[in-house]
């Protein structure tokens, strides 16, 4: 069991660093870990029959979502200062009043993205996983709670992916 956990922990560091960097990695992998972490298991506890996983509902994933825009633009503005809103307003000025609404609406779209896409895929999973159960409760549903153990983990990776993918468009240095 721990060798399993180790061996977890080790390849989640490695695709935070592959998508932040050694730099960033070691500096956001204690969120990304715990992001990680709490939504696998949240979504395991629903392979257990008779029981609802937290991510089934839009409560946590909203709550999850926010955490993650706020830290997005908390991580940028620490970064960089009020130097970080000036990425609302697009490359030049002239495009100011075109691009300030499409870049405000892209980067509030991305939380309700993020909790509705955990959402309805864990619902989904869920919902045929029951369906099987309750049609033949014996050896059928086998298959489906193997693919119910990826759609888990994978909606997991996609979550923090992202919030790896966001927090990184905030940090990152505009190169001359």
């Amino acid at each position: 069991l721990r060798n399993t956990f180790e061996y977890l922990a080790e390849s989640l560091f490695g695709m935070v660093e592959g998508a932040m960097g050694e730099k960033n990695a070691r500096r956001f992998y204690p969120l990304i870990g715990s992001l990680f972490i709490f939504i696998l298991f949240c979504n395991l506890f629903a392979l257990i029959p008779g029981f609802v996983a937290p991510t089934d509902t839009l409560k946590t994933n909203v709550g999850l979502a926010l955490m993650v825009f706020v830290l997005t633009h908390y991580y940028g503005l620490k970064e960089h200062g009020l130097a970080y809103l000036k990425h609302f307003l697009g490359p030049n000025l002239a495009l100011a009043p075109l691009m300030l609404p499409i870049e405000l609406f892209s980067h509030f779209a991305r939380p309700l993205s993020l909790s509705l896409r955990l959402m309805g895929n864990m619902v989904a999973d869920h919902k045929v996983v029951l369906s099987f159960f309750a049609l033949v409760p014996i050896l059928v549903p086998v298959p489906f709670l193997a693919l119910g153990l990826l759609v888990c983990l994978l909606q997991a990776v996609v979550f923090c992916t992202l919030a790896m993918v966001y927090i990184s468009m905030a940090i990152e240095h505009e190169e001359h």
